[in-house]
């Protein structure tokens, strides 16, 4: 990792949410901000109104704290006093258990279902195909040093166009993927970001319900306060 990316890093250390004053927040989460996965966490978080402290952990690199939380070495990790789990779906789940309101798993089974299948489909279909093209095009060259393979970022922009018509087909003029707003928009909401680091955009002409449920999401509270946190990191990080 360049040392840029370590200064970044650094700068992504803090409190985010609404710390009370002398209070020291008893939550944790670990990872890269520019991660789909730690920006899933660090939403549901803020969706939430809970306090957090986002350590910025590389794993490639990991520390000796970060292990204890994620022992496999994956972000998100994530510690809530004596507890602690490291999958961003889990960290959900937990805090849906946790702190209900709002809730961001629904009750109602089949809305249940459907947002956790989102979820899932977000984590094991659309990240797989559309990584190269933030890998590619980003994270090589920027974060790490290293030149990209354009071939790989033009055949991932290829490999998402079916997930994309998926979520197309499912989406109404307005309102979220699943009925409430849920785990499912903010795992997809959070991939697409992380894929538009690479310089890649939703296609509104294409896909046009898409594209509006994308602003609804933005437009958000939670969402702008840990996307202006990410955008500070990532204007750092071009220099």
């Amino acid at each position: 990792m360049t040392r840029r990316a370590r200064q970044v890093l650094q700068q992504a250390k803090g409190t985010a949410g609404p710390a009370a004053e002398g209070r020291v927040p008893p939550m944790k989460l670990y990872g890269f901000p520019l991660s789909a996965y730690t920006r899933k966490a660090a939403v549901a978080l803020a969706e939430k109104g809970l306090e957090f402290d986002w350590e910025p952990s590389n794993p490639g690199q990991p520390t000796e704290e970060f292990l204890k939380v994620s022992p496999f070495g994956k972000i998100p990790g994530f510690a809530d006093g004596e507890f602690s789990v490291s999958d961003s779906s889990a960290i959900v789940a937990y805090l849906d258990a946790k702190y209900p309101a709002p809730a961001l798993i629904p009750a109602q089974a089949e809305a249940r279902g459907r947002a956790i299948w989102l979820d899932e489909a977000v984590d094991t279909v659309l990240i797989p195909a559309g990584a190269p093209i933030v890998h590619q095009r980003f994270l090589y060259p920027v974060v790490f040093g290293k030149p990209g393979d354009e071939s790989l970022a033009v055949a991932a922009e290829e490999a998402i166009q079916k997930p994309l018509a998926y979520f197309e087909g499912i989406l109404g003029s307005d309102g979220w993927l699943s009925g409430e707003f849920s785990i499912g928009d903010i795992a997809l909401a959070c991939s697409l970001k992380t894929i538009g680091y690479g310089g890649w955009t939703v296609d509104a002409a294409s896909h046009p319900k898409l594209a509006a449920w994308q602003e609804r999401v933005q437009a958000r509270a939670a969402w702008q306060q840990v996307a202006e946190r990410e955008a500070s990191i990532f204007a750092a990080l071009k220099g």
